[in-house]
This record gives structure tokens, C-alpha cells and sequence, in this order.
């Protein structure tokens, strides 16, 4: 069953182009990867796919619902959640008032503190410092405060824009054993990536995204077993 499919998107900054005629599927339970250079497309696609940039032709359909021009302040109440790039956490608020953002739209007390032992079950380290200025975390720290804000909002679909960016090769790891074990339990995720390698490792299928347009696709041990993505995006 497709959970989002795309159909030919075209969006533009002024005069322009920065995403054309593109189109892209994901299917429910998959992690679909989307790898490209600087400049190639990605945030502004998952900017267009949560609201915040409007589209100059094209459909969006997440739950065979068309969702082009649904608020973006009505989408998580759908299930389609976005962690952006850079955390964008609120430093402002404590770690525990943060995750209680996440859980904005959520009627049910019960099933909030519920997933609030989840999120510290698997971060321990965001228990210990609950009551802490969210700004006081490290960017590992940080990072995973943004996941698990987005998953209080118990997403069906979760956008992730560039997990790993920043982060010692350690916790890159970790982010990559994270976002498997999120999928795992049964979030679809669309996960744009510098670290081509590792996006295509974890990835049901991908796509190679240049200058707005879809250049390849297939699954992810496919491309990641391509000399042409080796020799651009792997260093090969």
C-alpha cells in the first residue's frame, strides 16, 4: 500500500527551478532514502511535502488523501511528522516540555505517558536530564531530543533531514540503529542524507535526486552496489 506518492512536483524559488515534474512513491513500512549534492532538491522536497512551501503544479497524496494544500499545522494530527534539519529544538523550554510539544495534538493522557516512558526507555540519557534547558544537550543529545519529540506526535510517516549531520562517526551510527528500530516498529520513513552510504544501508529503496530531478532509482543495495553512485556519492 502507498503511503505517499508524489506526482509531477514542480516547485520554484522566484524564477528558479528547484524541484521539476518530479515524481516518487513510498510504500507503508519502508525506509526510503533520498540522496543528492548541495542544492539538489531534498529539503525543499520535504519542505513541500509538510506545507511550508507552497507548489507551483503537482500533487501530494499521503493516505490517498491530497494533502497539497492541508496546513502544515494539521499534518501531524494526520500522522506525517517532519524532524528538520539543524533539530530546531526549543532551547527555551526544558527537555521534558520539548517532548510534550511533540505530544500537542494527542487527546489521550494515558497513551502520552505511555510513549513518554518509551522515548526514555530508549534514551536514557533524555531522562536524566528532563528537567534541563533543552539547549544545554550536546548535538548528539539534541538530535535525539528532535526524534523523539516527533515520535511523541505518534507519526505514520516520518520526513528526517539530514539525522547525522554534524555528529562524531560514533553517534552516526547510533542515529542510523535509531532510525531501524523507529521503522521497525512500524513508522514509514523518507530520510534525506548526506552520508549516502549509510542512507542507502538501511534504505527498502532510494532515489538520487540532481538539480530537482530523479536521476535513479531502485532499491537500496542496488544503488548502493552502482559504480555510477560509488564514483559521486561514495567516494568510490
Amino acid at each position: 500500500m502507498k503511503i505517499l506518492e508524489i506526482k509531477n512536483l514542480s516547485v520554484s524559488y522566484g524564477v528558479i527551478s528547484a524541484i521539476k515534474e518530479l515524481n516518487i512513491s513510498i510504500e507503508q513500512g519502508q525506509i526510503v532514502s533520498l540522496i543528492g549534492a548541495n542544492g539538489a532538491g531534498k529539503t525543499t522536497l520535504l519542505k513541500t511535502i509538510s506545507g511550508l512551501i507552497k507548489q507551483q503544479k503537482g500533487t501530494i497524496v499521503f493516505k490517498d488523501e491530497d494533502i497539497s494544500k492541508t496546513l502544515t499545522s494539521d499534518l501531524p494530527k494526520k500522522g506525517l511528522v517532519h524532524v528538520p534539519e539543524g533539530r530546531r529544538i526549543f532551547s527555551g523550554l526544558s527537555v521534558l516540555e520539548n517532548l510534550m510539544m511533540g505530544a500537542y495534538f494527542q487527546k489521550n493522557r494515558d497513551q502520552v505517558n505511555n510513549d513518554l516512558k518509551k522515548i526514555y526507555k530508549r534514551f536514557q540519557i533524555l531522562y536524566d536530564r528532563r528537567h534541563q534547558n533543552a539547549s544545554t544537550l550536546s548535538g548528539g543529545e539534541q538530535q535525539m531530543l528532535a526524534i523523539s519529540r516527533a515520535l511523541m506526535a505518534r507519526p505514520t510517516l516520518l520526513l528526517m533531514d539530514e539525522p547525522s549531520m554534524g555528529l562524531a562517526p560514533l553517534l552516526v551510527r547510533e542515529i542510523f540503529s535509531i532510525i531501524e528500530e523507529i521503522n521497525n516498529d512500524g513508522t514509514t520513513i523518507l530520510l534525506v542524507e548526506q552520508n549516502a552510504h549509510q542512507a542507502l544501508k538501511i534504505a527498502d529503496y532510494a532515489y538520487v535526486l540532481e538539480t530537482g530531478k530523479i536521476m535513479m532509482e531502485g532499491s537500496g543495495e542496488s544503488l548502493l552496489a552502482s559504480d555510477e553512485v560509488a564514483k559521486i556519492y561514495l567516494g568510490g
